[in-house]
């Protein structure tokens, strides 16, 4: 009885901190910038990966039951594999629609696990690095908003999930920017920082076309199927 006390009152207190350890990354991010710390781009990695390893600490607390565990597995699997398949063509990865149909279908935290397992597996074709952690993050909070929206029925209108998968590259290309910023960026002054944030809003849209393209052809038959399946298995 005290151990299964215990482990409750410790997913409580680990699902307690998501949020903020969410917001922290780009509170960290921006701090940084504007206060120009020296040590940026090792603090704010140090806070990517505490929200990270916070999340994937809340999924294994959680305990799910293979039935749970295998639409999550399945969905991060199949990202990975499509970005690896559209390797040839920048920008253009299935990832953030998928992440977004996994939050959007099965809740915000496997939202959130779809995206950061697909970057990190994927990452062992396309090299891991200081950048997986950043990945991570970024396509798992696509999934993990899409898993909000979702839950307050906002993301029902194709229009609005449409809009959604737009934003989300953008969002996805803030985080990497901002990161680009901190870690590389010298002097780190209104000018640069525009200058690096315009460098890549043509291909952050160019992502966004690509995931508005992959949501409006797999979200009717893949939210289908995997709703079935939530309501099959009791998910």
């Amino acid at each position: 009885m005290a151990t299964s006390s215990a482990i409750a009152t410790c997913q409580r207190v680990i699902a307690g901190l998501e949020v903020p350890s969410i917001v922290a990354v780009p509170a960290v991010l921006v701090a940084c910038a504007v206060n120009g710390v020296q040590a940026a781009a090792g603090l704010s990695l140090l806070v990517v990966v505490l929200c990270v390893g916070l999340f994937l600490a809340s999924f294994e607390a959680s305990r799910p039951a293979l039935r749970q565990v295998m639409p999550t597995a399945t969905l991060a699997a199949l990202a990975a594999a499509g970005r690896i398949l559209f390797a040839p063509i920048p920008d253009v990865k299935p990832v953030s629609a998928i992440a977004i149909v996994a939050g959007a279908t099965l809740g915000r935290r496997e939202g959130f696990m779809v995206g950061a397992l697909a970057a990190l597996l994927s990452n062992f074709f396309f090299g891991q690095g200081v950048w997986t952690p950043w990945q991570m993050y970024a396509w798992g909070l696509v999934g993990y908003l899409a898993g909000v929206l979702g839950e307050r029925g906002l993301l029902k209108r194709r229009g609005a999930l449409l809009a959604y998968g737009f934003l989300s590259a953008l969002l996805y290309g803030a985080i990497l920017n901002g990161w680009y910023v901190v870690g590389y960026v010298e002097p780190i002054t209104w000018p640069t920082v525009a200058a690096a944030y315009a460098a890549g809003l043509p291909w952050d849209c160019l992502h966004g076309a690509a995931t508005v393209g992959f949501l409006a052809a797999i979200w009717v038959p893949w939210g289908v199927r995997i709703r079935h399946a939530v309501a099959k298995y009791g998910l």
